[in-house]
């Protein structure tokens, strides 16, 4: 194979209705690795919302149970792209994400932000770090993908082009960004976890260079310390040397699922979909029915 393989298939494909074949390739064939890291800082750049941050700590779930929430998260979502939006398991995926959400006081607002975060967040990091850069189908594939979630998760106004979410994620996170304790005790925890995935004399090291990586408004919002212009620097400058020596490796010939990842700890006998995540006592019953 070719290292442009998949490029020629995704030319191949239209990104206005086969959004998500090109979705499935950049993330599982083109971009694993990468599109796990940002949607990783996606997520955690949305706890320094005051109403995200507090809700997740209120919760408990993301400061006592932190690994089974990462995994649930990631499963969850890696489902959607693996298997299809409107596959059997694609729906269960989306009923259980809804019936969470429906257990909350969640404005769509907030849900809107998230959403522009699963879409400007990884464009942005294959943008600065990514071993070629991305196409343009690609980038129209994400937002087609992401607005037919958003309206089978309900919600409602979602952007109708990239630039309208990327405007709509800087926007809120300048309007709504400012310290909050336990917006800092969910961020801390997930920091935790993450470097808790290295060995442990390289994890004090590890935190610094995640810290480093942070944009400064959102580390600025946790009160983390600013870096070191020298971490700042070997923090950015080893994911550009990672992508130049990935860009002279052979093209992936099998998907790279994270349900196979040493880092998804929470299954080791397998998941269902339909059991993944919490479920409060308040849930309602009928929450959970996708839309659209």
């Amino acid at each position: 194979m070719r290292r442009d393989h998949w490029q020629q298939e995704i030319s191949r494909l239209d990104p206005e209705t086969q959004y998500e074949q090109i979705a499935r390739i950049t993330g599982m064939l083109e971009f694993p690795w990468d599109s796990q890291q940002a949607l990783s800082f996606a997520l955690f750049r949305t706890y320094a919302v005051p109403s995200i941050g507090r809700l997740l700590y209120d919760t408990g779930e993301f400061t006592q149970a932190t690994q089974k929430r990462h995994d649930d998260t990631a499963l969850i979502l890696e489902t959607l792209v693996a298997e299809g939006l409107e596959s059997p398991d694609g729906r269960a995926g989306v009923r259980r994400m809804n019936q969470m959400h429906g257990s909350y006081d969640i404005s769509n607002d907030d849900m809107r932000y998230v959403l522009s975060t699963f879409v400007v967040t990884p464009v942005r990091w294959i943008e600065r770090y990514g071993w070629r850069e991305g196409l343009a189908a690609e980038k129209t594939a994400a937002v087609r993908y992401y607005q037919r979630l958003g309206r089978l998760m309900g919600i409602q106004d979602v952007p109708a082009d990239y630039d309208g979410f990327a405007e709509l994620m800087d926007a809120y996170e300048q309007q709504t960004y400012v310290f909050d304790p336990k917006a800092r005790a969910v961020a801390d925890a997930t920091l935790d976890l993450f470097v808790g995935f290295y060995p442990r004399p390289v994890r004090p090291l590890m935190r610094r260079f995640s810290i480093a990586l942070l944009d400064d408004h959102l580390r600025e919002a946790f009160d983390y310390p600013r870096p070191s212009r020298l971490v700042s620097r070997l923090a950015h400058g080893s994911l550009v040397a990672r992508g130049r020596i990935v860009r002279f490796l052979p093209p992936r010939r099998k998907p790279a699922l994270l349900r196979d990842n040493h880092r998804i700890r929470s299954y080791p006998g397998g998941f269902m979909i339909e059991r993944l995540g919490t479920f409060p006592a308040t849930m309602p019953q009928d929450s959970g029915t996708p839309t659209g």
